[in-house]
C-alpha cells in the first residue's frame, strides 16, 4: 500500500513585486515644494491615466489629501506618489521626472508603455505592461 504524501502546507515564497514608477531628483525635489506650500495637508501627489486628447490618452496628477485603500504606493527619494489602480499597467516602469526652462515647467513621463504621443504634448497613446509570470 502506497501511502499519500501530504500537500505542503507552506506557502510559495512570493516573488518581490516591482515598483510601479521611479522619480528623478528633479521630480522628487519638485513634489516636496508643492507638498510644502500647498494649503492644505498633503500626502503626495496622485498619478493616473485618463481617456481623451488627440491620441487617446493623458496623465494626471493632483494633489493627494489622503491615502486610499485601492492606491499603489511609491515611496522613492522621500516623497509618495500615489498610483491611481487603473492606471498601474500603464505606468509600470515609467520615471517621472520634471523639467523648466523658459517657456514652460511640467512634469514629465518617460513611460516604456508609451506607443505614441500627439504633437501637442499633452496626449499619449499607451499599452498596458507586459507581464511575465
Amino acid at each position: 500500500m502506497t501511502q499519500a504524501t501530504p500537500a505542503s502546507s507552506t506557502p510559495k515564497p512570493r516573488r518581490p513585486r516591482p515598483q510601479v514608477m521611479r522619480l528623478t531628483d528633479a521630480a522628487a525635489k519638485r513634489i516636496t515644494e508643492l507638498t510644502q506650500r500647498a494649503d492644505s495637508e498633503i500626502v503626495g501627489l496622485r498619478v493616473g491615466v485618463k481617456n481623451g486628447g488627440c491620441a487617446g490618452q493623458s496623465y494626471t496628477v493632483e494633489y493627494a489629501h489622503e491615502i486610499r485603500p485601492t492606491d499603489e504606493v511609491v515611496e522613492d527619494k522621500g516623497v509618495k506618489i500615489l498610483v491611481d489602480p487603473k492606471a498601474v499597467l500603464f505606468l509600470l516602469g515609467t520615471e517621472m521626472d520634471y523639467k523648466a526652462d523658459k517657456m514652460q515647467a511640467q512634469f514629465v513621463f518617460n513611460n516604456p508603455n508609451q506607443v505614441s504621443a500627439c504633437g501637442c504634448g499633452e496626449s499619449v497613446e499607451l499599452r498596458p505592461a507586459k507581464i511575465d509570470g
